[in-house]
């Protein structure tokens, strides 16, 4: 589990395209926090580990879900379907339907 939490956190950050400094910086926290993470030195704190999704705007579960390589991605397009008419989904449904063919 350990090495699932540090690997996901990695696999975050680099899809976002930001820095382990930059991480720690915009969590709060000093330069080297997200690098003792993602080397294995420590694990991050239940507080921390919701910090850590809230930033990336996806819920613990996203965050353990492994069928996704990027669930932010997956988080953001889920919000966006919800904000649709009924009509419009089934148009984005049939879409999805048809490029996955």
């Amino acid at each position: 589990m350990d090495e699932f939490v540090r690997n996901r956190i990695t696999q975050l950050r680099i899809n976002r395209g930001i820095s382990e400094y930059q991480l720690s910086y915009d969590l709060g926290h000093s330069r080297g926090y997200i690098n003792n993470i993602s080397s294995g030195k420590t694990l991050p704190s239940m507080s921390e580990f919701f910090y850590i999704c809230e930033y990336f705007q996806i819920t613990p579960a996203e965050f353990f879900d492994n069928n996704h390589s990027n669930p932010e991605l997956l988080s953001k397009a889920i919000k966006e379907i919800k904000s649709l008419s009924d009509e419009d989904m089934l148009l984005i449904l049939t879409l999805i339907k048809r490029i996955k063919k």
